[in-house]
């Protein structure tokens, strides 16, 4: 089970339309679930600063359970993650920061239970 939080000090206005859709498929393809076993959060207009400027930037967090457990996994993830985030929201790379945050079955709560008994 996936999660994504994207938060950018771009406004809602700037943002295309259906991103938050648009980046549940791409993390589908990009980490190889399901897209019904996604979950997105955007937000929008946050007072931001990276690397000590406030021009326009974008933080992606992900979390997930067997998908980002290594070096090698997350480099590939994050090449392909800055591609589509550079390319929604035409920010240069240097704009963009991606933590990754590897979770465990147990530390996941669904349907009254955690996914470790589904």
């Amino acid at each position: 089970m996936p999660f994504l939080e994207l938060e950018t000090s771009l406004a809602a206005g700037q943002l295309p339309p259906g991103l938050a859709t648009k980046l549940c498929s791409a993390a589908a393809a990009i980490l190889g679930k399901p897209e019904e076993r996604v979950t997105v959060t955007v937000r929008a207009g946050l007072p931001m600063v990276l690397a000590g400027s406030a021009e326009p930037c974008a933080q992606l967090l992900v979390s997930s359970v067997g998908v980002l457990g290594s070096a090698e996994q997350n480099r590939a993830h994050s090449a392909r993650f800055f591609d589509f985030l550079a390319a929604e929201l035409g920010l240069g790379a240097e704009r963009i920061l991606i933590r990754f945050y590897p979770l465990e079955p147990w530390q996941i709560g669904k349907n009254r239970t955690v996914m470790t008994f589904l």
